[in-house]
């Protein structure tokens, strides 16, 4: 009888054009392999790399098994107009730091009949399960795409009633301990505050650094000149300390070569992170630069032929370059002034690929800023769905919320 229940849930999830709310009705589908490829294509129009079929089906591929994929269709008097994307992950109370872990500590100390069976169930390995609509490997916007046949105030009340269906849907496989929304630049958000009326929390996190590159720049030494003296003169300190270092655009068979090294050099990143909700693939960066050679770039750092630090990135439709994973020897960081120089190179490859905008990312917003960064304003949407999370959630938003930083204007004063 179980069995034949689960099969029936399951028959129900896969249904197509299930209701969602008056003319809306929506397909959910469990793996990219199964998406109608044609009615997400035509939402998406190919105005979203990371919401691209190949890109998701690909980040399928090389993640860990415990991250469950889920995706939707959403259709208007039977024409799709919405696509969205979530990803289900389960983590240790660890990812939050010692200040989610000591609230953990008062709970279980506290052992109120409301928190027994939870405490016990987990009280070597702390679990809570996270449901994602939108990319947790990418900051960004990245979470759902509409077409022109609604507005975005009408995407933002689908998402919020695709994302309740979800969630209620996963629950059949465990305790929903919260539903997360990410990621929305504050100047994009609709008048009508959807979420907000349906319980979800927002919160402010680390901006993104975004770096608008000028007309008519030959290389990075041009982009520098427009930079007042003091900035200008650290600029050239930067690229001396770095002279020793080789840099080198990686293709397939070298990024799988040094496939080790890069992952090493990328978990001497992750590790100084502040928030860790989820680490790549070992096999991650050769896979994502098999699938994606023109798209997807990895450079590496070389010091006498050793590899010492690597960037990577996208370069994207619309005059974009988008910054992704690096990966650093801090042991000879300072010294040759890796990172920055990493910062540098990103931007000389915006000016060679005649890139109008390159996203630099969320974290060390100062240090950004030194090379040209400004910031953008990002907000997170979080619903906590039983009592446990409730209480934590508190400290993990306050965790999650700016650090204080003093923004810098390294360009002439006109």
């Amino acid at each position: 009888m179980i069995a034949f229940c689960e099969k029936h849930k399951d028959y129900l999830r896969k249904k197509p054009q299930r209701n969602l709310s008056g003319d809306y009705t929506f397909t959910f589908y469990e793996s990219m392999v199964e998406v109608d490829k044609p009615a997400w294509n035509e939402v998406l129009a190919h105005s979203d790399f990371f919401l691209n079929t190949d890109y998701l089906r690909l980040i399928e591929k090389v993640h860990h098994p415990h991250i469950v994929h889920r995706y939707a269709i959403v259709y208007k008097n039977k024409r799709p107009v919405f696509v969205s994307c979530f990803q289900v992950i389960d983590f240790t109370a660890d990812v939050f730091g010692d200040l989610v872990e000591s609230q953990i500590t008062d709970l279980t100390a506290k052992k109120t009949k409301l928190f027994d069976k939870y405490i016990d169930k987990y009280k070597d390995h702390v679990v809570m399960r996270l449901v994602t609509c939108g990319n947790n490997f990418i900051s960004g916007e990245h979470c759902f795409a509409y077409s022109k046949g609604i507005k975005r105030e009408e995407a933002f009340f689908v998402l919020e009633k695709i994302s309740q269906i979800v969630s209620k849907e996963e629950k059949l496989r465990g305790t929903i301990s919260a539903t997360l929304i990410k990621d929305f630049y504050i100047n994009r958000l609709p008048k009508e505050k959807t979420l907000e009326e349906n319980k979800f929390i927002e919160f402010m996190v680390e901006p993104d650094m975004r770096v608008e590159i000028p007309d008519n720049l030959q290389d990075v030494n041009d982009y520098i000149a427009l930079f007042a003296k003091k900035y200008r003169n650290r600029a050239k300190h930067i690229f001396k300390d770095g002279t020793a270092v080789s840099k080198k655009d990686l293709s397939v068979d070298e990024v799988k070569l040094f496939n080790k090294q890069i992952y090493s050099l990328y978990e001497n990143v992750f590790t100084k992170a502040k928030f860790k909700l989820v680490k790549l693939a070992p096999d991650y960066f050769y896979e994502m630069k098999k699938g994606f050679a023109d798209t997807f770039f990895v450079s590496g750092y070389f010091l006498e032929n050793k590899l010492v630090a690597f960037d990577s990135g996208y370069y994207l439709p619309d005059d974009v370059l988008e910054a992704h994973c690096i990966g650093i020897n801090y042991d000879v960081n300072k010294e040759y002034e890796l990172y920055q120089n990493i910062l540098y190179h990103f931007i000389e490859l915006a000016i060679i690929h005649k890139k109008k905008h390159l996203n630099l990312g969320r974290t060390a917003s100062e240090i950004k800023s030194t090379v040209g960064a400004k910031a953008h304003e990002l907000v997170c949407y979080i619903k906590p769905q039983n009592t446990v999370s409730k209480v934590i959630l508190n400290p993990f938003i306050n965790f999650l919320q700016p650090t204080e930083w003093i923004p810098r204007n390294p360009f002439k004063e006109e």
